[in-house]
């Protein structure tokens, strides 16, 4: 079940300092690039403040690995929300280009952050029933989070203004190191004194010798560059074809009701469908949903698109999760999750660069129907992968 894991005490802290930092950000999701396309009036600089994002994972995800895995994944994780803190004041600034820096600056301390909580949350929960409950938590989380937070950040940007959500999102990276401290403190993962190359060379020895691994890289590299096209393109569409800001914000709360339904659906069906089949239907579905939204130019077809994108985008972030949480053994986990944080990266980071330069080449339409069919053609790939099933009958969670 979904709330079966907040009995644990220690998920319940890492869950609620997750919840308050996500709102935090999401508070100015749209408004930054929103801020950036009112500035310079163009399509690829927006897009350019997603993409900058992806750069740090890039260069910096295989060391993030070997630092998770090596050092005490509490400590790692304070580190990164108050390096992401720190980040987040430098939009007050008002220079796009300082925007472009705090941007990066912010995702240097995700990168970190990322997998030690991924290697964290199995320790925390096991890796039964309960894993899934809390991954399925975690995405119900991103749902409200993208429901609430950018209409509710259109709200206060008009009542109170933009500095006055910069110093609220740096609060949340507060709250959450603060939560995160009060969890129980546990062995660090790895011991002794080995050196860093050492420890990477492990890590992708590990991606390279597990077939499920190396299947879900090719899959989640596809599917999220894909996506990372859509979330490039999307507030420039929303601005010009829906209507305006107010559109906008709708269409990302949308996408936030289907992240929050997918969040709910995920332990259901993770554990009862064969994981090829759950991964091609869902990526057929958010494909078709890409082509729905950037076909109609109606406000009303898009929302209905963009619950169809989230609920079963949502569902397969999920299940690519629990089952590389699953398959990998906790010691290197930080590792082949910053593995596959880097792959996805470089994937998402091509999406966010080439998305807005087809778009401006030729129009938001087109650029959206790539996207669906990239979508589209990573379900066909994860359909044909039957290393992904096996892996999962090896792994079953108990009970």
């Amino acid at each position: 079940m979904v709330l079966g894991a907040l009995r644990v005490r220690d998920f319940r802290l890492l869950w609620g300092g997750r919840l308050v930092s996500a709102l935090g950000s999401w508070l100015l999701v749209v408004a930054v690039p929103a801020h950036v396309f009112a500035v310079t009036g163009s399509v690829v600089a927006a897009g350019f403040a997603l993409a900058v994002e992806f750069l740090p994972p890039v260069v910096l995800g295989p060391v993030a690995g070997v630092v998770a895995d090596r050092w005490d994944r509490r400590w790692v994780m304070v580190a990164a929300d108050l390096v992401r803190a720190g980040a987040v004041v430098l939009l007050l600034a008002g220079d796009v280009g300082v925007v472009y820096l705090a941007l990066f600056v912010e995702s240097v301390g995700t990168v970190v952050f990322r997998p030690a909580a991924q290697a964290l949350v199995p320790v925390v929960v096991g890796t039964g029933p309960e894993l899934s409950g809390a991954n399925g938590l975690n995405a119900v989380t991103d749902g409200v989070v993208r429901l609430l937070g950018p209409p509710l950040g259109g709200v206060l940007f008009v009542v109170a203004g933009f500095e006055w959500l910069v110093w609220v999102d740096f609060a949340s990276y507060l709250v959450s190191a603060v939560a995160i401290l009060r969890t129980t403190p546990r062995p660090t993962p790895a011991v002794g004194r080995r050196r860093v190359v050492p420890d990477l060379r492990a890590g992708v020895a590990f991606v390279a010798g597990n077939r499920a691994v190396r299947s879900l890289l090719v899959v989640s590299a596809l599917f999220l560059g894909a996506n990372s096209c859509l979330a490039a393109i999307v507030v420039p569409y929303g601005m010009t074809v829906l209507g305006g800001s107010a559109q906008t914000g709708v269409l990302m709360s949308a996408l936030g009701i289907g992240f929050l339904a997918g969040g709910a659906v995920l332990p259901v069906v993770v554990d009862r469908i064969p994981t090829t089949s759950l991964l091609a239907v869902a990526l057929g579905m958010t494909g078709g949903g890409f082509a729905l939204l950037f076909s109609v130019g109606d406000l009303a077809v898009a929302v209905v698109a963009a619950v169809v994108i989230g609920l079963a985008g949502s569902v397969v972030l999920g299940t690519t999760q629990t089952v590389v949480q699953r398959v990998t053994p906790n010691p290197v986990l930080g590792r082949v999750s910053a593995a596959l944080f880097t792959a996805e990266a470089i994937a998402a980071f091509a999406g966010a660069v080439v998305g807005p330069l087809f778009a401006q080449a030729t129009s938001l339409t087109w650029a959206g129907w790539v996207a669906g069919g990239l979508t589209v053609l990573s379900g066909a790939v994860a359909a044909s992968l039957g290393s992904l099933d096996q892996a999962m009958e090896r792994s079953d969670p108990p009970g």
